[in-house]
């Protein structure tokens, strides 16, 4: 009788529309070598060249999901173990600390929290927007539902003109696994 073996954790990353969505295959890749599965699911604008879909896609063997499914379509993904959104862009963390579903990622986020799933988020939101008062707000409310926030970046260009680096693995850390 041979064993089967466990499946692996699946865990959803949510990607938003940051210039810094180029690199989330170093998240993916990543997550993956700490034994998870992985779906991403994408806002609909970081669907508009924010990062390489087709490259995502064969990295993860999964389409990326950006629309809601229609009633009686099966899921095309199982239930998430954990969830990491990154980059998470001051829109989408102000519109989940609201309860506002009105994206397949937001409406995700909102369900997922609800459910207690482990929720890590690494946020790329520009200096003046994260002094916004609504933005801290959010942070506190979102932090208050246990939900667990990386360092925050700005996205910006150093002084060199290269992109900072982001702390893609950092989110792992923050859900607890691998």
């Amino acid at each position: 009788m041979t064993e089967q073996a466990a499946p692996k954790p699946f865990l959803y990353v949510v990607v938003c529309a940051a210039g810094i969505a180029a690199d989330v295959s170093k998240l993916i890749t990543a997550a993956q070598e700490r034994g998870w599965e992985v779906g991403v699911i994408a806002t609909p604008v970081a669907m508009n060249g924010f990062f390489d879909t087709a490259a995502v896609e064969a990295r993860t063997g999964r389409p990326i999901r950006s629309a809601w499914r229609a009633p009686g379509e099966p899921r095309p993904f199982p239930a998430p173990d954990a969830v990491v959104v990154a980059p998470a862009t001051f829109n989408t963390v102000n519109k989940w600390a609201a309860g506002i579903a009105d994206t397949l990622a937001l409406g995700t986020l909102c369900e997922s929290a609800g459910l207690g799933v482990p929720i890590a988020v690494l946020p790329c939101v520009a200096g003046a927007l994260a002094a916004h008062p609504a933005y801290r707000d959010s942070v506190e409310r979102l932090r208050g539902m246990g939900v667990r926030f990386g360092e925050p970046c700005t996205g910006e260009p150093g002084k060199d003109g290269g992109r900072p680096e982001f702390g893609w693995e950092r989110a792992l850390d923050l859900v607890g696994h691998g």
